[in-house]
Formats: structure tokens, sequence, C-alpha cells
């Protein structure tokens, strides 16, 4: 028998789920503290959490480990790649508590219009101040949703029987995908401008930290309403703060750095405020404690591994050509613009990559989207594809190109009404170095895109890089590495600069004004 152990409140149909099956023997504990549990149960096979930290050490308690479930949706609370360095696998229950959160959303818009909060408390005193407490209607309003997964299209579901017109951002979900949800795609800054409500459901990530800044909040309507009910991280508080008695703004959150008692930074800012109750219904912790029981046992009994979130290479594959696959795909999506929705995404792998197509579909995956882990395995790729509406293409290899162990990859997005963009970028491994070789027309580059880059399109003329190199020494940088090819057809060249620190975007537009750059990106990967 294979012990589990659940040292959390969850619904009591994983246990049942696992007894009934035979296999399992289930301890299933609340009361007693997480590390007692640990060390009363070395011989745990299988860990089934909630919010509970799974560090290194608890790992190292526990000889026997072989699986950990996540009943929800984030797994930051465990250690996934120390798990992966012992050789226990990391699962998740993605969409078990979509709803509960889209319908807190609604929620808590409510309870915020009609002041249900302060009402309350006033009524239970004796007074009765309806003049104070006059509210606003939901029906009618602007609402924007900042990112289009699970919950985001779930709130404008909910939103639909409002009559609220429901605008929508996502640079992956295509605008075909979200007009099927009655959410019209704008950019980040219309959304922000036209919104009365905006709503977050987007993870925190380097690139989303902080993202609700002051140039953002500049763009909202006085007495707009901001919902947080993604993470704490995604909002500037001292921004939010300090635009917030300026511009009348309402913000409403259910996040926080911690999950813990005590202050909260943010309590002089927020308008209402609930404990991270976005996952805590009956509905949701059922559903989450049926999916880790039914997980596990098809992971043991099929072999099913689709909601593993810490997944190694396979067997034959060089890990370099999975840090290639990743990196020439997140310069694709740079290139292509990370604002614009991917319509689709094709690839070609040559030599001994062919039989790792299937695999790689994964680190490509995750280098255009943030919101995909690089630790999952094919078929949840397969799955999150097939969510955010984007095709996605394996052609076959030419083996007339003889492109010995490379690959090239095409990022197509939405640029404009009815017009796509297609950014195609070829590379290798050479000497154990990644190796951009071709970006578009432009080929035989061979450079390394790590670290600080600068490119730059442009008619091509001469003085173009004297100027170029000008500007960059007046601001002390220095370039390592050099690349200018030109292409007759187009008449057009590409400068590729490594440079010893990044440009920031004042400078790079200054630059690409001076010399009627087509296009000019810096970027660090």
């Amino acid at each position: 028998m294979k012990k589990i152990l659940i040292p959390t409140k969850l619904d009591g149909i994983a246990a049942k789920i696992l007894s009934d099956n035979g296999n399992y023997s289930v301890v299933q504990d609340s009361q007693t503290p997480f590390a007692d549990l640990v060390a009363a149960n070395p011989d745990t096979y299988a860990l089934i959490v909630r919010s509970e930290p799974v560090t290194a050490e608890t790992i190292d308690r526990l000889p026997s480990l072989k699986v950990i479930i996540r009943a929800g949706a984030g797994y930051n609370t465990i250690d996934t790649k120390y798990a992966r360095k012992r050789g226990v696998d990391v699962m998740n229950t993605p969409g078990a508590n979509a709803n509960a959160v889209a319908e807190e959303v609604i929620a808590l818009i409510l309870a915020d219009m009609r002041h249900v909060v302060a009402a309350d408390p006033s009524v239970r005193s004796g007074k009765w101040e309806k003049k104070s407490f006059m509210g606003t209607e939901l029906s009618g309003k602007t609402v924007g949703i900042v990112g289009l997964g699970n919950i985001g299209r779930l709130v404008a579901k909910r939103l639909r029987g409002f009559d609220c017109r429901i605008l929508g951002y996502d640079p992956i979900v295509p605008g075909e995908k979200a007009r099927a949800s009655g959410i019209e795609p704008v950019s980040l800054e219309e959304l922000f401008t036209e919104a009365d409500i905006v709503t977050l459901h987007i993870p925190e990530t380097d690139s989303t930290r902080k993202m609700l800044s002051t140039e953002l909040l500049s763009h909202l309507k006085t007495g707009a309403t901001i919902v947080n009910c993604a993470r704490a991280g995604i909002v500037d508080e001292d921004a939010l703060r300090a635009a917030k008695p300026v511009k009348k703004l309402r913000y409403i959150t259910d996040v926080y750095p911690r999950d813990e008692e005590g202050p909260k930074s943010i309590a002089d800012v927020a308008d209402v405020m609930m404990p991270h109750l976005g996952a805590s219904t009956k509905e949701a912790n059922r559903t989450a404690a049926r999916r880790a029981a039914e997980e596990l046992i098809d992971l043991d009994e099929r072999g099913v591994t689709a909601c593993i979130v810490n997944r190694d290479i396979p067997d034959g594959l060089d890990r370099s050509y999975c840090d290639l696959a990743w990196t020439i795909a997140r310069l694709a999506r740079l290139l292509a613009g990370e604002s614009k929705p991917i319509r689709e995404i094709e690839t070609s792998f040559y030599g001994q990559l062919e039989k790792f197509a299937n695999w790689l579909v994964v680190p490509v995956l995750s280098g255009v989207s943030e919101n995909f882990d690089r630790l999952n395995d094919r078929k949840a790729a397969v799955n999150f594809l097939k969510d955010a509406g984007i095709e996605y293409n394996n052609r076959q290899a030419d083996s007339a190109k003889q492109f010995s162990n490379s690959m090239t990859i095409d990022v197509i997005v939405e640029d404009g009404a009815n017009r796509l963009k297609r950014t195609s970028v070829r590379g290798t491994v050479a000497e154990n170095r990644l190796m951009v070789a071709r970006i578009n027309e432009f080929d035989g580059l061979y450079f390394d895109p790590r670290g600080p880059v600068m490119c730059c399109i442009y008619k091509d003329r001469p003085g173009v890089i004297a100027a170029i190199s000008r500007r960059i020494a007046d601001m002390g940088i220095n370039i390592e590495d050099m690349r200018n090819p030109h292409d007759p057809k187009t008449g057009r060249s590409l400068v590729i600069l490594k440079l010893s620190q990044a440009v920031d975007e004042k400078a790079l537009a200054g630059i690409a004004a001076e010399v009627s750059a087509e296009s000019a990106l810096c970027f660090e990967i």
C-alpha cells in the first residue's frame, strides 16, 4: 500500500477516492503541525497540499516521496527544482478554482458599488444612512479584463448578464478567440483609458511585476475601480497610493505578499479587502480534491503526466537544445512585439532534433509566453495552445537544406486590423554556445543572443553604423560584438550589437529617430 499524506483542510473526496482504489492508505490530518506529520510519516509516497510550503528540507525528510500534488493551480510554495533533483514529480490541478475566483470578482464589484460592507454595520448600529450609501449600477459599465485565461474568460461570461461592454487584453490570446468569448480585444493602454472597472487576472512574472505603474494608472478615468484577485506583486503599491486620491480610484483586493496574519501594507489604499478567498468555496475545494486524487491514480496506473509541472528532458536530447528552443522562441516573440496577440507558431527541427519535435514544443511555448511553465509536458502545451486559440504547426524538415541539429521558429502575430506579421528566427548550438543564425531575411548571423543586445533595421546607406556607435559611446557603453548584414532584395540592413549594458528606452528612441530606423529593440535574454 502506498501512503498518501494530506496535511490540510481538503475535501474528503480525495481520501475516499484513493482509499476506494485499494492501492493507497491515506493519512489526512489538518490539526497536527505539518512538520510533525512529516516526521511521523517518513514512508509517505505522495503528498497532497494546498498552501503548505514544501521545502527542500521537507522533501529530504520523506525518503519514499515520489509525488507532490498541489490541490490548486499555483505551486510557488513548492521547491519544484529540488523535487526534480530528488526524482519527485510535482503536479497541480489547473482550472479547479477558476469559477470560484470569477464569482468572487463579481461579488466584490457588486459589494463595492452598492456599499454592502459599510452599510451592514451602519444598519446594525441603528443608523439609516440611505443618502450616504447611494450606489452605482454595474449594468452599462465598461469592464476591462487583463488576462484572458480560464478565470478572465469566466469573468467575461458572468459579466455578460449585466449588459456590460467587456474589453480584454492578453498578449497571447488572438483577437478571434477573445471575440468568441464576447470580449473586445484592445491594447493595455486603451483598456485602462476606457474601462470603468479593471480586473486583473495575470500571473506575477518578471515582466508583470509592478505592471500597474504610475504610467498605466495615469490612463484611468476619474472614479475607476481596480480589482486584484490575481497576485499582489503586479501592483506598484506606491504608484497606486499616489494616484488614488488624485483620480479618486477604488481598489479592491484579496491578494497580499504573504498569506498570513498581520498588518497589510495595502490597507491604507484598499477599499475592500478579503483574506485571499478566491479559491475558498466548497465546490472549488471539492473539485481540486477530486482532481488531485484522480491525477495520482492516472499517473500510477496509466502513466498520464499531463499535470506534472517539473518534467525533465527526455533521454538523448542535449539540454542545450532545449535552452536554444526557449531562447530563439523568446527572441522571435520580442522581435514580433510582446503586446501583439499570437495567431500561429511554426517550427522546423533539423538533424537529430527532428525526433524530439513533440517535446520541444514545451520550451518553444514557454519562450513565447511567460504564462506557460517550461517544466510542463507536451500534453499541457497542447492544452494551453487550444485554450489560447493559437495554431501550432511543426513543418516537416527539408533535409536538402542540411541544417544539422538546428531549428527555425516563426511567430505570427496580429499586427493591426486584418494584418499578420511573421517573425522567423533560426538557431543552432556551436561549441556549446547558443547561436542565432538567421533573423527574417538576414542570414549568416551566428551570434549569441544572451546578454544586453540591441537590434536595429534601417534602409541601407552609409553612415548609419557610425551614428549608432557614436551615440552608444557617448553613453559610456561598450560594443562587445556586432553583426551588420544587408539584404539587396529589400535594400534593408540589420545591425545587431552586443553591449556591455542595456540602452534605456529613451536613448533607444533617440537612436532610432536619428537613423530613421524601421524598428529598434534592446533586450536581454
